[in-house]
């Protein structure tokens, strides 16, 4: 029970190195003690009681943000966000219970093995995690590396899951150095302490991209279904969105326009509304020579009956719309609502108020725009998909990243901008987010921040977007290089066994 209770205690101190605190040596002290926890289980089925433990207390903090999103809504009570948490944190902590294990069985025997082959797990497991039902890659490991020296420049390499294992492998080093093994140590650490001297970002080059204004309005998730919410939201909207350069590529946050802009019915009064939201948005648009701005379509198949919608953004001129993206990767209980027959019938809902589950898209694409070029879509929650944001065979230029936060709190947001950060580094490109309370941000292709608005504040950023870099090793060819990586670190374990026996 003790060793359990340490357990607990080792992933609640490692959830503290990512945002909204950043310590980053605490994970790695985390990582440290859960090595230690692992070399002393007694048995498989201790071993990976003690992942399991760890897993949940890493997830329960780090997730906390999820139980504000039930507080917006009055289908379900407040308390049960707080059940979601603990529940989404009992399933998650399976993957690091795995990576014990799998430590435990391999690695035991041997303090540099073991490190190596959590790591080495660990870089499958959140892989898996991120996969599995859907998938939920929310706050891998190697997002506590992102201002962590120059470490997060692997992520161009190996990717985030790859940099993850890096960072259990930073914890194994302390692991080794309380252990007194400095041999075993210095091996790992001077490699690691190379690459980051060597992968540390120079100084950014002069942004010559074309202008974007980003806007931010700062209305929060409670004020968007008050009856005097369009009125305000497009006062806002028309305010923030005037002044600076006309020749500004202006961007909305995601659900910037909460009337459809275009809907599949073909009565007449739907299309008067239709016509007269598209009136007002390009009222807005204020002489600028591009909107992009997340919005809705409703899809009907008989032009009668609605029966399906898209999260969207739209690409928009005075005249008209030029493109829509759909978002693909949808969030559970969020944007739909899965095995909706049984869980309506017990009182469920979604978090999001709606009838309608949204109908996913096709995934990521690049589309061609006047005045921005290659654009690269990405809505919300899609960003956090390592190897999921760009189309491959069509690298754009940069990545659009509108997003709603304002379900988040306060550790949401910056949790969701960090990993927005690795994606950026991962695939060479700039990042722009919009988000309706914060925090949007410009993100140049090094993953640094160029400038950004904090949450709760209204506000516009107005500049050039920084160029993008040739196609890093990652963007050519994705998560195997992580693959690659785990199997170095597993072929590293089966020597060091071999050496010591």
């Amino acid at each position: 029970m003790k060793f359990l209770a340490f357990s607990l205690l080792a992933g609640l101190v490692s959830a503290l190195g990512f945002a909204p605190f950043g310590l980053w040596p605490l994970t790695l002290l985390g990582f440290a003690g859960l090595l230690w926890l692992v070399e002393a289980a007694p048995s498989l089925r201790a071993a990976l009681a003690r992942g399991w433990w760890f897993g949940v207390g890493q997830f329960a903090v780090g997730l906390n943000w999820i139980a504000t999103a039930f507080t917006f809504q009055a289908a379900m009570p407040a308390w049960l966000g707080w059940i979601a948490v603990v529940l989404l944190s009992v399933y998650l902590a399976v993957y690091p219970a795995a990576a014990a294990g799998l430590a435990w069985r391999w690695g035991r025997g041997s303090a540099p093995a073991l490190a190596l082959v959590l790591a080495a797990a660990w870089i499958v497991t959140e892989w898996l995690r991120a996969t599995l039902f859907t998938g939920f890659a929310w706050n891998p490991a190697g997002v506590v590396a992102i201002d962590m020296l120059g470490l997060a420049g692997l992520a161009r390499y190996v990717g985030t899951y790859g940099l993850s294992g890096a960072i259990a492998l930073a914890g194994g080093i302390l692991f080794l150095l309380a252990r007194r093994q400095w041999r075993a140590a210095a091996a790992l650490a001077v490699p690691m302490l190379a690459a980051a001297i060597v992968l540390r970002p120079g100084p950014p080059a002069a942004a010559s991209g074309p202008l974007v204004r980003i806007v931010q309005p700062n209305i929060g998730q409670e004020e968007k279904w008050t009856p005097t919410f369009a009125a305000r939201n497009e006062a806002r909207l028309g305010r923030l969105s005037r002044g600076g350069d006309p020749a500004a590529i202006l961007i909305w946050p995601e659900a910037a326009v909460t009337d459809p802009l275009q809907d599949g019915r073909r009565f007449p009064e739907v299309r008067e509304e239709v016509m007269a939201t598209r009136g007002a948005v390009r009222r807005l648009i204020l002489g600028h020579p591009l909107l992009l701005a997340g919005g809705l379509t409703i899809k009907s198949a008989d032009g009668r009956f609605a029966n399906g919608a898209t999260n969207s953004v739209f690409a928009l001129t005075p005249q008209r719309i030029l493109a829509r993206y759909d978002k693909a990767h949808l969030v559970p209980y969020g944007e739909y609502l899965p095995m909706r027959p049984l869980l309506s019938a017990i009182g469920l809902s979604r978090l999001a108020p709606g009838d309608l589950d949204f109908d996913p898209g096709p995934g990521p694409r690049t589309i061609a725009l006047p005045h921005a070029g290659r654009v690269g879509f990405q809505l919300c929650y899609e960003i956090i998909f390592s190897g999921q944001v760009v189309d491959r065979d069509d690298r754009p230029d940069w990545i659009f990243n509108p997003s709603n936060d304002a379900w988040f709190g306060a550790w949401g947001p910056p949790q969701h901008l960090a990993q927005a950060r690795l994606r950026a580094l991962e695939e060479g490109l700039p990042i722009v987010r919009a988000t309706p309370t914060g925090i949007s941000a410009l993100i140049d292709a090094d993953g640094r921040l160029t400038a950004h608005l904090p949450p709760g504040t209204a506000g516009a950023i107005e500049a050039r977007l920084p160029r993008p870099l040739p196609p890093t090793l990652f963007a050519r060819f994705g998560n195997p290089l992580a693959f690659a990586f785990a199997l170095l670190l597993a072929a590293a374990a089966i020597a060091v066994r071999r050496k010591a026996r």
